[in-house]
């Protein structure tokens, strides 16, 4: 039972952060929504805040980038220039020892958060545990490391290879 719902926090924590980042990488490109009209010119924490719940909360950032609308784009790549996530919620640790066993629920979590689905998560943890000294080539590698290792192993594998994205 405890181990269940420690593997549930385990999701629910990555995927938590991932949605934090999601509004860290200017998603719509810059000034996109109301909020950043609102706003305009001013800097600050709060006035970054407001810009981001008002774009959030009236869903006109989402409305923007699909109708080409409110100073928003879809055209430019996203990036993001935080800290890992991985790191980041320290699952890194988790994440290299469930790989060296080959299975676990740090290492399923990390395949949700790559978004296998489910009927593949078991191959999944095979070629990640495969591959465990290519993705973790050093004791100190990086979430940023380990994450660009992860997506090229999974590049070459066949069934895996779909779930990388290309840029576009």
């Amino acid at each position: 039972m405890y181990k269940r719902l420690l593997g549930k926090g385990l999701v629910l924590g990555l995927l938590s952060a991932s949605s934090m980042a999601a509004h860290a990488d200017a998603a719509g490109g810059k000034g996109c929504g109301w909020g950043n009209m609102i706003w305009e010119g001013q800097n600050g924490k709060a006035s970054h805040v407001l810009a981001m719940t008002t774009n959030g909360t009236s869903g006109n950032a989402t409305f923007g980038v699909t109708s080409g609308t409110n100073g928003c784009t879809s055209r430019g790549h996203l990036s993001y220039d935080g800290r890992s996530l991985l790191a980041m919620n320290g699952m890194l640790d988790s994440i290299a020892e469930d790989m060296a066993q080959g299975q676990g629920e740090a290492l399923d979590a990390y395949a949700i958060l790559l978004g296998v689905e489910q009927a593949d998560r078991a191959h999944f943890a095979r070629v990640a545990h495969d591959n465990f000294a290519r993705i973790f080539p050093s004791a100190d590698a990086s979430g940023e490391q380990v994450l660009a290792a992860t997506l090229e192993v999974m590049r070459g594998d066949a069934r895996l290879a779909r779930y990388v994205r290309q840029p576009a």
